[in-house]
């Protein structure tokens, strides 16, 4: 059966259910994404205060047949938190349920509600000198539920994971509207199936996660950071290898960044420092985690002295105080606003076997001018394999010249990707932007398990309708 719209009737009857203030019109907030590539067709929000009236909202949700669509901080890239077509549905947003609720520091644990913002988790984990190492650039804004839900990645996967690895407990509303209990601090459990990881990375389609026990670390004693010129992907690839065997676990990002990506600064963002009197084709961002007695900057300098002698660096520079390595990060984590000024035509999310990764940037270059004459900005995660592959007009064109070559890159891109044994989402999910993309690269039986599971817990569809799997 279809599911029916969140309409003014129903409305009427969910709000007599809940707390006054739990139901509101949704404001255009909450019906945009990013991107600009969809509009919501949501009426209604609800803000819940606790899990019981979550519970309450999903419950009579999915007795009514009417899709829930989970609502964190709205910073996703692939559509998951927006649905522009068929019925609309309830958004349920978790902003209301920000709370820390318990920090454990002798256990390193944190426990926080969904809708904290990732800045004040972080914050309140360095308060009790504890680390919550998730780190990307939209920590100001997004919300615990909705990291957790994309399976988000950033800048530290190298040494601490992706989000589902910082995670030892969840608590969840369930598609029926039960509350998973599952907040635990256990560091070994095995109890049958691990609920934790199917949630975690189903983008809000199994349940709607209301609170998370979050792995927390020591704060590293000592840190370093330097930015190294290095001859090719290759050269940085092979520098990567070095810093592994020089540093072992003490690398906690590894930053892959293009001479594009330092144009698109210099031309769109003139404000940023940049260290070079001419920027170079491909440099790294090197940063350090060691501990007590350490001395990062002797380290990088090592590591420089080594890489030099192999061939694989021809400049460096380390961060000679705090400014400075901020300095350097800014450099990295403007880049996507540079893009977003130079306006794309197409981005792309992609991992790669990290051995790969070279090939994948030369292989993928002559592969896209077969299309047209384009500007490319790879750059990313080199530490995980990670690229962020993004497609430019050429200077004095818009990427709207271009809409309509939009599917054949992504397609060029994807289907190379894929021939490479990469994944053509690696950090930011499936949403609703790359549904066709899961169906076409997908395995078989990995996809017919997802629509088995799909079913078994979500039988009339309601949570997050058109999402990861077509309805």
């Amino acid at each position: 059966m279809p599911l029916i719209p969140a309409d003014d009737t129903f409305a009427e009857t969910l709000a007599a259910r809940l707390p006054e203030n739990t139901l509101h019109r949704a404001e255009p907030r909450y019906l945009e994404e990013p991107r600009g590539r969809w509009q919501g067709s949501s009426r209604w929000v609800a803000l819940p205060r606790s899990t019981e009236e979550a519970a309450t909202i999903v419950r009579a949700c999915n007795a009514a047949r009417v899709g829930v669509v989970p609502y964190g901080g709205g910073t996703g890239l692939v559509g998951g938190q927006v649905a522009q077509d068929g019925a609309a549905p309830l958004l349920v947003s978790m902003e209301r349920m920000a709370a820390v609720r318990a920090l454990y520091p002798r256990e390193n644990v944190l426990i926080a509600e969904a809708g904290a913002v990732l800045a004040d988790v972080q914050a309140a984990a360095l308060a009790e000198n504890r680390l919550f190492a998730l780190s990307l650039a939209s920590e100001g804004t997004a919300r615990i539920g909705g990291l957790l839900s994309t399976n988000a990645g950033g800048v530290n996967v190298l040494r601490y994971g992706n989000a589902r690895e910082q995670v030892l407990g969840l608590e969840a509303v369930l598609p029926d509207g039960t509350i998973w209990h599952g907040l635990k601090r256990l560091r070994k459990d095995n109890t049958g199936y691990d609920l934790r990881h199917l949630l975690m990375g189903a983008e809000g389609t199994l349940g709607l996660i209301t609170a998370a026990a979050l792995k927390l670390s020591p704060v590293p004693a000592v840190t370093g950071t330097a930015l190294f010129t290095v001859e090719s992907p290759a050269a940085a690839l092979d520098l990567l290898a070095i810093a592994r065997d020089q540093l072992g676990e003490g690398i906690s990002a590894f930053e892959l960044i293009s001479r594009q990506g330092l144009d698109f600064l210099t031309e769109k963002l003139p404000d940023v420092r940049q260290p070079w009197p001419q920027p170079p084709e491909w440099c790294v961002l090197v940063e350090l985690g060691l501990s007590r007695g350490l001395d990062p900057e002797a380290a990088l300098e090592t590591l420089f002295g080594t890489a030099l002698e192999a061939g694989l660096v021809s400049d460096g520079l380390v961060a000679q105080s705090e400014q400075q390595r901020a300095e350097f990060w800014a450099i990295r984590e403007r880049i996507p606003e540079g893009n977003k000024a130079i306006g794309a035509i197409s981005s792309h999310d992609i991992s790669l076997p990290l051995g790969l990764v070279p090939e994948f940037i030369e292989r993928s270059a002559p592969r896209l001018a077969e299309v047209g004459a384009f500007r490319i900005n790879c750059f990313g995660h080199l530490g995980d394999g990670n690229l962020h592959y993004n497609v430019f007009p050429l200077p004095g064109r818009s990427k709207e010249q271009h809409v309509h070559q939009r599917e054949e890159i992504k397609r060029t891109v994807h289907d190379l990707v894929h021939e490479m044994g990469g994944s053509v989402s690696a950090e930011h999910g499936i949403g609703r932007l790359k549904v066709d993309d899961l169906e076409r690269y997908g395995d078989p039986a990995k996809l017919a398990a997802m629509r088995a599971i799909k079913a078994a817990l979500d039988p009339n569809g309601i949570m997050n309708p058109g999402a990861v799997l077509r309805g």
